[in-house]
Order: C-alpha cells, then structure tokens, then sequence
C-alpha cells in the first residue's frame, strides 16, 4: 500500500535541472579562491581547468572573450580569486562555474584598503573642492615628480618644450613603485616645497597595474601631496586610472602628458591674443577719433556768431584734440613695443648652438679629410706591392709566356707537336710561331 503513494521518481535530467537552477539563485556574487590546476586552452580560445585548495577543487571554465580583457594569460599554479555564475553542467552533471570576471589573489585586499583610506580622508576634507587651488596661468619653472627613467618624464618635457620655450624644467627624481617608493615620492615633494622655486609641480608616472600605480594610494604620498603650498597637477597612469592622488592634488590630468599642457600656456596662443589686442585697440583708437573729430565738426556749426574768441577756443580745443589723441597712440604704442619685447625675451637663443653646431661641423670634414687621405694612401702602397708582384714586371726582366692556340700556357716542350702553333707573349707585344721538326731546330741552334 505504502508502494501506491510513493512519489514519482525524477530522471537524471531533472535532477541536474534542479540543482542548476538552486545553485544559480541562490550562489549570486561570490568571490572564490583558489589555485589553478588541470589547466587547459582549447583551440577555440576557452580555458578549462581546476581551481582548488587543499581540501577541495571545483571545475572552472573560463571563456575566450573574458579570457581576452586579461592582462595576462592564466598559467599553471596561478593563485585567482574569480566570479561567475556557479550551476551544473546538465550533460555530465559536473559542478562548475562559468567565469566572468578574475583577479590575481590579493587585489581585494587592496581595493578594500583603497575604499577604507579613501573614505577616512574624504571625511577629513582632505579631498574637499574647497582646498582646491587655481593653477598659475604663466608659470615659468615646472617641477616633475617622477623617475628618471620614465617614459612620462619624456613625453612632460616635450610637450613643455612644444607649447613654451621659455619655462624651465627642474626634475625632482623618485621611483615610481616598489618598496619604499611612496617614502622616495613624499620625500620629492617636500623637496620640492623647501627649494620653493617651482610654481607648479606635476606628479606623473606612465600607465600600469593597481599593483604598479599603488604608491600613489600610501596615505604618505596623499598627504604630502595634499599638503603642498605649491600647486599641483596629478598625471598618474592612464586615464582609467584613479588614484587618491587624484583626488588630493588640485587638478587631475587623464595622462602625463595632458599634465604638462594643462600647466603650460601655448605660446603660439599667445601671440594671436596679443596680435588681436593690437588690432582692436587700433580700431578703438581710430573710432574715438572719428567720433571726436565729428563732435567736433557738429560744434562747429553750431556756432551761430564766430567771433575771434571762439575761434580761438575752437582751434584750441582742436590742438588739444590732436595733442591726446598723438599722447594715446604713443603711449599704447610703447605698450605693443613692451609687449614683443617681453615675447622677444621668450625666445630660446640658438646662437651657441649654431656656434656648436659649426664647430662640429668643421671636426666632422677635418675627420672625413683624413680618413680619405689614410685611404689614398694605403691605396697607393697596395698598388706598388701589386704592381711588384706583377706578371708584366717578370715579363719586363726577359722571359716570356708561350700559350697555345686555346691561350693554355705551355711548360712542358715533350708535349709539343710539329707544325703547331703558338703564341709567344713578351714585355711588349707577342709573336706567332709555328713548332719546327727536331732537325731543323737542331741545325738552328747549331747557327
């Protein structure tokens, strides 16, 4: 009887369906992690593996496209915290989860001693927009704290040098991660505040990982950098990057090199504003003229009665006229003058590089002159050893070269034959002979 009422038996389908569904509602933005085993990379570009600890593992898979956002590929061993959808895998009935997100072990500890610090000094004030200071518009001395290595430094410096030549770079060296790097980096900027000779300090480094950026993060760097009496510009990384000293510094730049155009006026800028200036106070000038000069005309004729008086008096007014208007074009004209030579003053002076570049110029043909002349002459000495060892000088001393028809030289007169033909070379022009009979050069040689 108890047989009638048991309940339905469920397949196996059914059962993997159920606990997928259990494991996926209820196990929702967990974070786990593990070491990396059994790793491996299909063809397609997944990746399988185990992710365990020392009681257990659990079987992981790991898509191409979330594979692709790594900056780098997993490897064996690995320690990995991950995220994703945990469930079964119905066909094998497998537990697994089905990655969507990684990070190297310890990357949660240090987002969460990020948000901890971040959240102690916002309360402090420390990143208030109050504390927040205008840059100066014309500096003249820049300060980079950064290494010396840098690419960044390179990428300031250039961009200084494209926008204004005439602001000067003074480089206060650090290290830019690893141990001890935040103390270097707190240490430049005090430094920096001592010699009081910047009016604006640029904090840059290039992109990288939290782990690279995090000297940045130290509660010494934010501080000092908060506590700067000169302002500062924060160009750290990429401009995905945040670091709190971002947030303390009093302008953010996305890149180093948007730091040092945020700090620089562009001088070209500058010189279409003073050209424009120059140009509406001239029509402003000659306006006031022109309306004066008709106000004046418009007295005139209101004079109903000239006398001489007035007469006087208009031609007096009309002296004074000309006499202001002569003063404001002089003195605006000693503004322009004043104002180009300030821009003349700007201007980098190449002399001494000309000077320089002359100099090595000069070293440089003195330098191919000689090798030319060591060349003439080791060309010489081997034309006289080539010319001693030459067949034409043998020849010179008397002997001669006796060559076949084929132009093959003959050394060995057994092998000649009678009647054939033969060429005699000497010093100076060559003969055709032909082999006489033994007797006849017998009865020669004889003569």
């Amino acid at each position: 009887m108890s047989d009638f009422f048991a309940p339905a038996a469920l397949s196996v389908s059914e059962l993997n369906a159920c606990a997928r569904q259990l494991l996926e509602q209820n196990l929702v933005g967990l974070w786990i992690g593990g070491e990396v085993s059994n790793l491996t990379r299909a063809a397609s570009g997944h990746y399988y593996f185990s992710l365990k600890d020392a009681r257990a593992q659990v079987r992981c898979v790991l898509f191409k496209g979330v594979a692709q956002q790594l900056s780098q590929p997993l490897q064996e061993g690995d320690d990995l915290e991950v995220s994703g959808k945990i469930s079964i895998y119905e066909a094998r009935g497998e537990f697994q989860i089905t990655i969507n997100a990684v990070r190297h072990k310890g990357l949660g500890q240090l987002y969460e001693a990020y948000e901890r610090l971040k959240q102690q000094l916002t309360a402090e004030g420390l990143f208030s927009p109050q504390r927040k200071r205008q840059l100066p518009p014309h500096p003249k001395v820049v300060g980079v704290i950064t290494s010396l290595a840098a690419a960044a430094l390179r990428d300031v410096v250039t961009t200084l040098r494209r926008r204004h030549s005439g602001i000067s770079v003074i480089v206060y060296p650090t290290a830019v991660q690893g141990a001890g790097s935040e103390q270097q980096i707190a240490a430049a900027i005090a430094t920096a505040n001592e010699h009081a000779q910047a009016d604006v300090l640029i904090i840059c480094r290039g992109g990288g990982s939290i782990e690279d950026l995090w000297s940045y993060n130290e509660e010494i760097v934010v501080r000092a950098v908060a506590e700067s009496a000169i302002p500062s510009v924060s160009g750290v990384g990429h401009e995905t990057d945040f670091t709190l000293t971002d947030f303390a510094a009093d302008v953010r730049a996305p890149t180093p090199t948007a730091a040092a155009e945020l700090v620089s006026p562009d001088m070209a800028q500058l010189r279409h504003t003073v050209a424009q200036w120059q140009t509406r106070i001239c029509q402003l000038l000659q306006q006031r003229y022109y309306d004066a000069s008709q106000k004046l005309d418009w007295l005139a004729r209101q004079l109903k009665h000239p006398q001489q008086n007035w007469q006087q008096q208009l031609s007096d007014l009309q002296r004074q006229l000309q006499l202001s208007m002569q003063r404001q074009l002089r003195q605006q004209q000693q503004s322009l003058i004043q104002q180009q030579r300030n821009l003349n003053s700007l201007r980098p002076q190449t002399t001494h590089a000309q000077q320089a570049l002359a100099y090595r110029e000069q070293q440089l043909r003195q330098f191919w002159q000689n090798i030319l002349l060591r060349a003439q002459q080791q060309l010489q000495q081997q034309a006289s050893v080539l010319e001693a060892v030459s067949p034409l000088q043998i020849l010179a001393r008397g002997y001669s070269v006796v060559t076949n028809q084929r132009g093959h030289i003959i050394n060995d007169g057994s092998k000649l034959k009678t009647g054939q033909y033969l060429n005699i070379r000497f010093a100076t022009g060559e003969r055709r002979v032909q082999v006489a009979p033994a007797k006849i050069q017998s009865d020669l040689f004889d003569n």
